[in-house]
């Protein structure tokens, strides 16, 4: 079958990518607003977008053209943590997705301890084993928009911390014990599986 964008319903289009685009990693966003608040919440839409110098991307879709504390709160002091999602965590992260009042600090109710970061002023969450300071550098609204357009926000990550128990010789990471978590659809995570090599041509 094809399908042409311009034709689909919203909620449509939303099932067909985020069946398709998978696993995609979870940027576990913390965030203050002006009132020393923090916010934490996670997106999907995340990834890397280069290393020299280091950056990453998340977006956050805008339901009826309104934004998310989490953006608010970004485009207000340009700062914000991710911090990486672990198995041991997922019951926590899920519980940050909920719609709560701006009030609300998602540390407290998910019982997650908040640390100071180094360089920024949102906090990290103690339990993740790794967490990357950013200072956002861009932001852009998608265009043609039919459900509120969708924001995109380029961080550089500008202080990266690990725990010691994920690193190995060499700066690499130790997949085992770091059992990170990803996105598939609808209510629907994934584990690391089978892990495979292919030597580049």
């Amino acid at each position: 079958m094809q399908f042409n964008p311009d034709d689909l319903e919203y909620s449509v289009i939303y099932k067909l990518l985020t069946g398709s685009v998978i696993p995609r990693p979870i940027g576990w966003i913390s965030t203050i607003d002006e009132n020393g608040i923090n916010n934490l919440a996670p997106f999907s839409y995340f990834n890397i977008v280069g290393e020299d110098p280091p950056h990453v991307m998340f977006s956050t879709v805008r339901g009826n053209n309104t934004n998310k504390d989490t953006l608010n709160n970004v485009l207000a002091n340009k700062q914000f943590v991710v911090n990486m999602v672990t198995e041991d965590l997922v019951e926590q992260m899920n519980s940050t997705s909920q719609a709560v009042s701006p009030d609300v600090d998602e540390f407290q109710l998910a019982h997650l301890t908040p640390i100071a970061s180094v360089k920024i002023k949102p906090m990290r969450v103690a339990e993740s084993k790794i967490t990357f300071e950013c200072e956002m550098v861009h932001h852009y609204f998608l265009e043609n928009h039919k459900n509120g357009a969708a924001c995109i926000i380029i961080g550089r990550i500008v202080m990266m911390h690990f725990d010691d128990s994920v690193l190995l010789d060499n700066f690499k990471i130790n997949m085992e014990n770091y059992k990170p978590v990803s996105r598939l659809a609808g209510s629907n995570y994934s584990k690391i599986g089978e892990v495979f090599s292919i030597k580049r041509e």
